[in-house]
């Protein structure tokens, strides 16, 4: 194996391990994963250099920021507002 397959094998090892829970892809020297959920408490996405701190978090996701239930809140009210000709502030 060439040592520019190493990372290639490693991406469809982790995407097919975690697939359930994470989309997994590459992105020059960076490791990208996304959460194929919407209700989750955990950061939805991660972005790193180093493979050991990537997999750690896809393990161990670290904490969300803001709250995904206000959000959803905030949608249906501009919504609402929009079906009404208000406007929101």
């Amino acid at each position: 194996m060439r040592t520019g397959d190493v990372p290639n094998t490693l991406l469809h090892v982790l995407q097919r391990h975690y697939a359930q829970q994470w989309s997994i892809r590459r992105h020059g020297g960076l490791w990208i994963a996304t959460a194929t959920r919407q209700q989750i408490t955990h950061a939805p996405t991660l972005i790193e250099e180093d493979v050991e701190v990537f997999v750690h978090q896809l393990e161990y996701p670290p904490p969300g920021i803001g709250n995904s239930e206000l959000s959803s809140e905030r949608l249906r009210t501009s919504e609402s507002c929009a079906e009404t000709g208000l406007q929101q502030r």
